[in-house]
Protein backbone atom coordinates (compact mmCIF):
# COMPACT_ATOMS: atom_id res chain seq x y z
CA UNK A 1 0.00 0.00 0.00
CA UNK A 2 2.89 2.46 0.62
CA UNK A 3 4.68 1.63 -2.49
CA UNK A 4 0.94 2.48 -4.29
CA UNK A 5 0.58 5.93 -2.13
CA UNK A 6 3.86 6.84 -3.11
CA UNK A 7 3.79 6.27 -6.90
CA UNK A 8 0.48 8.04 -6.78
CA UNK A 9 2.06 10.89 -5.36
CA UNK A 10 5.30 10.80 -8.23
CA UNK A 11 2.39 10.65 -10.86
CA UNK A 12 0.64 13.45 -9.26
CA UNK A 13 3.82 15.62 -8.72
CA UNK A 14 4.63 14.60 -12.26
CA UNK A 15 1.27 16.32 -13.72
CA UNK A 16 1.46 19.01 -11.12
CA UNK A 17 5.42 19.64 -13.05
CA UNK A 18 4.07 19.38 -16.68
CA UNK A 19 1.25 21.61 -16.04
CA UNK A 20 3.30 24.30 -14.60
CA UNK A 21 5.92 23.99 -17.70
CA UNK A 22 2.34 24.37 -20.26
CA UNK A 23 1.70 27.20 -17.73
CA UNK A 24 4.58 28.61 -18.23
CA UNK A 25 4.33 28.07 -22.20
CA UNK A 26 7.90 26.40 -22.09
CA UNK A 27 8.35 25.51 -25.79
CA UNK A 28 10.67 22.82 -24.83
CA UNK A 29 8.74 20.17 -26.41
CA UNK A 30 12.04 17.31 -25.64
CA UNK A 31 11.31 17.81 -22.08
CA UNK A 32 7.56 17.51 -22.23
CA UNK A 33 8.28 14.70 -24.93
CA UNK A 34 10.23 12.73 -22.17
CA UNK A 35 8.16 13.88 -19.38
CA UNK A 36 5.07 12.25 -21.61
CA UNK A 37 7.46 9.33 -21.68
CA UNK A 38 8.47 8.89 -17.82
CA UNK A 39 4.72 9.60 -17.09
CA UNK A 40 4.13 6.29 -19.21
CA UNK A 41 6.52 4.40 -17.76
CA UNK A 42 5.15 5.53 -14.57
CA UNK A 43 1.88 4.45 -15.56
CA UNK A 44 3.19 1.00 -16.77
CA UNK A 45 5.51 0.01 -13.86
CA UNK A 46 2.43 1.25 -11.81
CA UNK A 47 0.23 -0.87 -13.49
CA UNK A 48 2.38 -3.76 -13.36
CA UNK A 49 3.05 -3.50 -9.10
CA UNK A 50 -0.62 -3.07 -8.73
CA UNK A 51 -0.89 -6.30 -10.72
CA UNK A 52 1.86 -8.15 -8.81
CA UNK A 53 0.37 -6.70 -5.94
CA UNK A 54 -2.84 -8.08 -6.69
CA UNK A 55 -1.05 -11.61 -7.77
CA UNK A 56 0.95 -11.45 -3.74
CA UNK A 57 -1.85 -10.87 -2.36
CA UNK A 58 -4.39 -13.42 -4.11
CA UNK A 59 -1.75 -15.73 -3.01
CA UNK A 60 -1.18 -14.57 0.74
CA UNK A 61 -5.38 -14.89 0.85
CA UNK A 62 -5.11 -18.37 -0.50
CA UNK A 63 -2.83 -19.94 1.80
CA UNK A 64 -4.47 -17.80 4.82
CA UNK A 65 -7.65 -19.34 3.49
CA UNK A 66 -5.60 -22.95 3.15
CA UNK A 67 -3.96 -22.74 6.87
CA UNK A 68 -7.65 -21.57 8.27
CA UNK A 69 -9.24 -24.38 6.91
CA UNK A 70 -6.68 -26.63 8.18
CA UNK A 71 -7.35 -25.50 11.73
CA UNK A 72 -10.76 -25.32 11.18
CA UNK A 73 -10.63 -28.78 10.29
CA UNK A 74 -8.24 -30.09 13.08
CA UNK A 75 -10.57 -28.02 15.46
CA UNK A 76 -13.61 -29.96 14.58
CA UNK A 77 -11.64 -33.40 14.67
CA UNK A 78 -11.12 -32.66 18.24
CA UNK A 79 -14.84 -30.87 19.00
CA UNK A 80 -15.71 -34.98 17.12
CA UNK A 81 -13.81 -36.87 18.86
CA UNK A 82 -14.22 -34.39 22.40
CA UNK A 83 -18.39 -35.18 21.37
CA UNK A 84 -17.76 -38.87 20.99
CA UNK A 85 -15.81 -39.31 24.02
CA UNK A 86 -18.52 -37.38 26.02
CA UNK A 87 -21.59 -39.66 24.01
CA UNK A 88 -19.02 -42.77 25.35
CA UNK A 89 -19.16 -41.58 28.85
CA UNK A 90 -22.94 -40.18 29.35
CA UNK A 91 -23.68 -43.74 27.58
CA UNK A 92 -21.71 -45.42 30.28
CA UNK A 93 -23.20 -43.39 32.76
CA UNK A 94 -26.45 -43.97 31.81
CA UNK A 95 -25.68 -47.70 31.71
CA UNK A 96 -24.78 -47.60 35.15
CA UNK A 97 -27.87 -45.85 36.10
CA UNK A 98 -29.90 -47.86 34.62
CA UNK A 99 -28.30 -51.21 36.35
CA UNK A 100 -28.00 -49.44 39.32
CA UNK A 101 -32.41 -48.49 39.10
CA UNK A 102 -32.99 -52.02 38.33
CA UNK A 103 -30.40 -53.21 41.19
CA UNK A 104 -33.20 -50.89 43.51
CA UNK A 105 -36.02 -51.87 41.93
CA UNK A 106 -34.90 -55.42 42.66
CA UNK A 107 -33.69 -54.81 46.25
CA UNK A 108 -37.01 -53.04 46.85
CA UNK A 109 -39.06 -55.88 45.71
CA UNK A 110 -37.06 -58.28 47.68
CA UNK A 111 -37.71 -55.76 50.90
CA UNK A 112 -41.58 -56.24 50.00
CA UNK A 113 -41.37 -59.79 50.00
CA UNK A 114 -39.35 -59.34 53.69
CA UNK A 115 -41.87 -57.48 54.66
CA UNK A 116 -44.68 -60.05 54.03
CA UNK A 117 -42.59 -62.62 55.06
CA UNK A 118 -42.06 -61.00 58.33
CA UNK A 119 -46.04 -60.18 58.76
CA UNK A 120 -46.29 -64.35 57.99
CA UNK A 121 -43.51 -64.80 60.83
CA UNK A 122 -45.00 -62.12 63.52
CA UNK A 123 -48.66 -63.87 62.52
CA UNK A 124 -46.76 -67.56 63.00
CA UNK A 125 -44.94 -66.69 66.65
CA UNK A 126 -48.49 -65.42 67.94
CA UNK A 127 -49.24 -69.41 68.61
CA UNK A 128 -46.81 -70.17 71.71
CA UNK A 129 -45.70 -73.82 70.43
CA UNK A 130 -44.11 -72.20 67.21
CA UNK A 131 -42.72 -69.38 69.60
CA UNK A 132 -40.81 -72.11 71.29
CA UNK A 133 -39.74 -74.35 69.00
CA UNK A 134 -38.54 -70.86 67.23
CA UNK A 135 -35.86 -70.21 70.19
CA UNK A 136 -34.88 -73.52 70.06
CA UNK A 137 -33.79 -73.71 66.92
CA UNK A 138 -32.09 -70.38 67.84
CA UNK A 139 -30.62 -71.35 70.55
CA UNK A 140 -29.22 -74.79 68.72
CA UNK A 141 -27.88 -72.49 65.98
CA UNK A 142 -25.80 -70.32 68.32
CA UNK A 143 -24.59 -73.67 70.18
CA UNK A 144 -23.27 -74.96 66.79
CA UNK A 145 -21.60 -71.63 66.06
CA UNK A 146 -19.64 -71.53 68.94
CA UNK A 147 -18.72 -75.04 69.51
CA UNK A 148 -19.51 -77.59 66.26
CA UNK A 149 -21.77 -80.39 66.50
CA UNK A 150 -23.03 -82.18 69.28
CA UNK A 151 -20.33 -84.98 68.99
CA UNK A 152 -17.53 -82.38 70.30
CA UNK A 153 -19.27 -83.46 73.75
CA UNK A 154 -18.77 -79.56 74.69
CA UNK A 155 -23.01 -79.42 75.11
CA UNK A 156 -26.28 -81.42 74.19
CA UNK A 157 -29.67 -80.91 72.61
CA UNK A 158 -32.64 -81.86 74.43
CA UNK A 159 -31.08 -83.44 77.96
CA UNK A 160 -33.24 -85.12 80.40
CA UNK A 161 -32.53 -84.12 84.03
CA UNK A 162 -32.58 -86.59 86.96
CA UNK A 163 -35.76 -84.82 88.17
CA UNK A 164 -37.21 -85.56 85.02
CA UNK A 165 -37.18 -82.55 83.06
CA UNK A 166 -36.12 -81.58 79.82
CA UNK A 167 -33.79 -79.10 79.34
CA UNK A 168 -33.40 -77.34 75.81
CA UNK A 169 -29.56 -77.62 76.26
CA UNK A 170 -27.04 -78.82 78.28
CA UNK A 171 -23.46 -77.18 78.58
CA UNK A 172 -20.99 -78.95 79.88
CA UNK A 173 -18.35 -75.92 81.18
CA UNK A 174 -15.34 -76.47 82.44
CA UNK A 175 -14.57 -75.73 86.80
CA UNK A 176 -15.44 -73.42 88.31
CA UNK A 177 -18.51 -73.26 85.89
CA UNK A 178 -19.71 -76.66 85.74
CA UNK A 179 -22.69 -78.33 84.16
CA UNK A 180 -25.27 -75.64 83.44
CA UNK A 181 -28.87 -76.05 82.10
CA UNK A 182 -30.03 -73.80 79.12
CA UNK A 183 -33.65 -72.72 78.40
CA UNK A 184 -35.86 -70.71 75.37
CA UNK A 185 -37.91 -68.42 76.70
CA UNK A 186 -40.09 -66.07 74.76
CA UNK A 187 -42.72 -64.09 76.58
CA UNK A 188 -44.21 -62.18 73.71
CA UNK A 189 -47.46 -61.44 73.97
CA UNK A 190 -47.68 -59.06 76.83
CA UNK A 191 -44.95 -57.39 75.70
CA UNK A 192 -46.30 -56.64 72.43
CA UNK A 193 -49.40 -55.47 74.34
CA UNK A 194 -47.38 -52.92 76.76
CA UNK A 195 -45.15 -51.72 73.82
CA UNK A 196 -47.88 -50.88 71.98
CA UNK A 197 -48.42 -46.88 71.34
CA UNK A 198 -51.76 -47.45 70.12
CA UNK A 199 -53.34 -48.68 73.42
CA UNK A 200 -54.53 -46.69 76.14
CA UNK A 201 -51.85 -46.02 79.25
CA UNK A 202 -54.27 -48.23 81.59
CA UNK A 203 -54.02 -50.76 78.86
CA UNK A 204 -50.23 -51.12 78.52
CA UNK A 205 -49.68 -51.19 82.55
CA UNK A 206 -52.34 -54.04 82.95
CA UNK A 207 -50.21 -55.73 79.83
CA UNK A 208 -46.96 -54.98 81.84
CA UNK A 209 -47.82 -56.08 85.35
CA UNK A 210 -48.82 -59.66 83.62
CA UNK A 211 -45.76 -59.32 81.21
CA UNK A 212 -43.73 -59.24 84.64
CA UNK A 213 -46.06 -62.00 85.72
CA UNK A 214 -45.01 -64.22 83.07
CA UNK A 215 -41.60 -63.77 82.84
CA UNK A 216 -41.08 -64.28 86.88
CA UNK A 217 -42.70 -67.73 86.12
CA UNK A 218 -40.48 -68.18 83.49
CA UNK A 219 -37.70 -67.59 85.98
CA UNK A 220 -39.18 -69.71 88.58
CA UNK A 221 -39.33 -72.70 86.08
CA UNK A 222 -35.81 -72.54 84.87
CA UNK A 223 -34.58 -72.28 88.56
CA UNK A 224 -36.43 -75.31 89.85
CA UNK A 225 -36.03 -77.45 87.57
CA UNK A 226 -32.87 -76.95 85.85
CA UNK A 227 -30.66 -76.24 88.76
CA UNK A 228 -29.92 -79.26 91.00
CA UNK A 229 -27.46 -79.32 93.46
CA UNK A 230 -24.46 -82.10 92.90
CA UNK A 231 -25.57 -82.72 89.30
CA UNK A 232 -25.48 -78.83 87.95
CA UNK A 233 -23.84 -75.72 88.45
CA UNK A 234 -25.53 -72.97 91.03
CA UNK A 235 -26.57 -71.35 88.18
CA UNK A 236 -28.97 -71.93 84.70
CA UNK A 237 -29.16 -69.47 81.79
CA UNK A 238 -32.91 -67.76 80.52
CA UNK A 239 -31.93 -67.57 77.00
CA UNK A 240 -34.37 -64.27 74.80
CA UNK A 241 -34.68 -65.58 71.13
CA UNK A 242 -35.52 -61.69 71.09
CA UNK A 243 -33.20 -58.79 71.46
CA UNK A 244 -36.06 -56.44 71.74
CA UNK A 245 -37.09 -58.06 75.24
CA UNK A 246 -33.82 -58.65 76.19
CA UNK A 247 -33.03 -54.93 75.38
CA UNK A 248 -36.57 -53.27 77.41
CA UNK A 249 -35.87 -55.61 80.19
CA UNK A 250 -32.25 -54.51 80.67
CA UNK A 251 -33.06 -50.62 80.30
CA UNK A 252 -36.81 -50.72 82.25
CA UNK A 253 -37.17 -53.44 84.53
CA UNK A 254 -34.48 -54.20 87.01
CA UNK A 255 -36.50 -55.61 89.67
CA UNK A 256 -36.95 -58.63 86.91
CA UNK A 257 -33.04 -58.41 86.49
CA UNK A 258 -33.27 -58.64 90.55
CA UNK A 259 -35.08 -61.47 90.62
CA UNK A 260 -33.45 -63.32 88.10
CA UNK A 261 -29.88 -62.88 90.16
CA UNK A 262 -31.50 -63.89 93.33
CA UNK A 263 -33.13 -67.10 91.74
CA UNK A 264 -29.17 -67.48 90.06
CA UNK A 265 -30.72 -67.81 86.28
CA UNK A 266 -28.59 -65.46 83.51
CA UNK A 267 -30.59 -63.83 81.17
CA UNK A 268 -29.42 -63.49 77.60
CA UNK A 269 -30.18 -62.87 74.10
CA UNK A 270 -28.93 -64.03 70.92
CA UNK A 271 -25.55 -61.41 71.51
CA UNK A 272 -24.91 -61.58 74.97
CA UNK A 273 -24.81 -65.74 74.52
CA UNK A 274 -22.69 -65.80 71.77
CA UNK A 275 -20.19 -63.80 73.81
CA UNK A 276 -20.57 -66.12 76.76
CA UNK A 277 -20.05 -69.12 74.70
CA UNK A 278 -17.68 -67.60 73.26
CA UNK A 279 -15.62 -67.15 76.69
CA UNK A 280 -16.16 -70.41 78.11
CA UNK A 281 -14.76 -71.73 74.39
CA UNK A 282 -11.43 -69.96 74.99
CA UNK A 283 -11.67 -70.83 78.19
CA UNK A 284 -11.98 -74.63 76.96
CA UNK A 285 -9.02 -74.27 74.38
CA UNK A 286 -6.91 -72.76 77.14
CA UNK A 287 -6.74 -75.95 79.12
CA UNK A 288 -6.56 -78.11 76.26
CA UNK A 289 -3.62 -75.86 75.56
CA UNK A 290 -2.50 -76.44 79.55
CA UNK A 291 -3.09 -79.90 79.55
CA UNK A 292 -1.14 -80.65 76.29
CA UNK A 293 1.86 -77.72 77.73
CA UNK A 294 2.21 -80.50 80.87
CA UNK A 295 2.67 -83.16 78.28
CA UNK A 296 5.42 -81.85 76.54
CA UNK A 297 6.61 -80.39 79.54
CA UNK A 298 6.52 -84.41 81.33
CA UNK A 299 8.59 -85.67 77.73
CA UNK A 300 11.14 -82.90 77.69
CA UNK A 301 11.81 -84.09 81.31
CA UNK A 302 12.56 -87.27 80.14
CA UNK A 303 14.52 -86.43 77.52
CA UNK A 304 16.45 -84.22 79.38
CA UNK A 305 17.28 -87.37 81.74
CA UNK A 306 17.82 -89.40 78.84
CA UNK A 307 20.22 -86.72 77.10
CA UNK A 308 22.19 -86.50 80.55
CA UNK A 309 22.88 -90.93 80.46
CA UNK A 310 23.88 -90.23 76.75
CA UNK A 311 25.98 -87.54 77.72
CA UNK A 312 28.10 -89.93 80.98
CA UNK A 313 28.28 -92.46 78.49
CA UNK A 314 30.10 -90.68 75.56
CA UNK A 315 31.93 -88.62 78.03
CA UNK A 316 33.52 -92.49 79.21
CA UNK A 317 33.78 -93.09 75.67
CA UNK A 318 36.05 -90.43 74.72
CA UNK A 319 38.38 -90.99 77.75
CA UNK A 320 38.80 -94.69 76.38
CA UNK A 321 39.28 -93.47 72.97
CA UNK A 322 42.12 -91.17 74.38
CA UNK A 323 43.80 -93.55 76.20
CA UNK A 324 43.76 -95.98 72.79
CA UNK A 325 45.23 -92.95 71.11
CA UNK A 326 47.82 -92.92 73.56
CA UNK A 327 48.90 -96.36 73.50
CA UNK A 328 48.90 -96.01 69.68
CA UNK A 329 50.84 -93.51 69.58
CA UNK A 330 53.94 -95.88 71.94
CA UNK A 331 53.19 -98.58 69.69
CA UNK A 332 53.94 -96.29 66.46
CA UNK A 333 56.73 -95.13 68.80
CA UNK A 334 58.57 -98.44 69.21
CA UNK A 335 57.80 -100.03 65.71
CA UNK A 336 59.81 -96.78 64.63
CA UNK A 337 63.04 -97.77 66.74
CA UNK A 338 62.69 -100.90 65.70
CA UNK A 339 62.48 -100.24 62.09
CA UNK A 340 65.22 -97.33 62.13
CA UNK A 341 67.70 -100.62 64.22
CA UNK A 342 66.40 -102.83 61.12
CA UNK A 343 67.86 -100.26 58.64
CA UNK A 344 70.95 -99.67 60.14
CA UNK A 345 71.97 -103.39 60.43
CA UNK A 346 71.15 -104.18 56.90
CA UNK A 347 72.94 -101.26 55.94
CA UNK A 348 76.08 -102.68 57.64
CA UNK A 349 79.08 -104.32 54.96
CA UNK A 350 79.81 -107.77 55.42
CA UNK A 351 83.85 -107.51 54.41
CA UNK A 352 83.69 -105.32 57.56
CA UNK A 353 82.24 -107.96 59.23
CA UNK A 354 84.62 -110.60 57.98
CA UNK A 355 87.21 -108.43 59.18
CA UNK A 356 86.08 -107.17 63.05
CA UNK A 357 85.14 -111.31 63.09
CA UNK A 358 89.44 -112.04 62.00
CA UNK A 359 90.55 -109.10 64.35
CA UNK A 360 88.73 -110.72 67.13
CA UNK A 361 89.82 -114.59 66.23
CA UNK A 362 93.96 -113.48 65.99
CA UNK A 363 93.12 -111.49 69.50
CA UNK A 364 91.72 -114.18 71.06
Amino acid sequence: MDYIIIGMLGLIILLLLINILKNHKTNTTEIVERLGKLELGIVKEIGEFKVNFTNDLRGDFDKLDEKLERKLLEINNKVTERLDESLEKTNKTFQNVLERLTKIDEAQKKIDGLSSDIISLQSILTDKKTRGIFGEVNLNFILENAFGSTSTGIYEIQHKMSNGSIVDAILYAPAPLGTIGIDSKFPLENYERMTNKKLSIEERKIAEKQFKIDFKKHIDAISDKYIIPGETAGEAIMFLPAEAIFAEVNAYHPDLLNYAYNKKVWITSPTTLMSTLTVIEMILKNMERDKYAQIIHEELNKLSLEFARYKDRWDRLARNITSVNKSVEELNTTSEKITKRFDSINKVEVDKLLNSEEQELISS
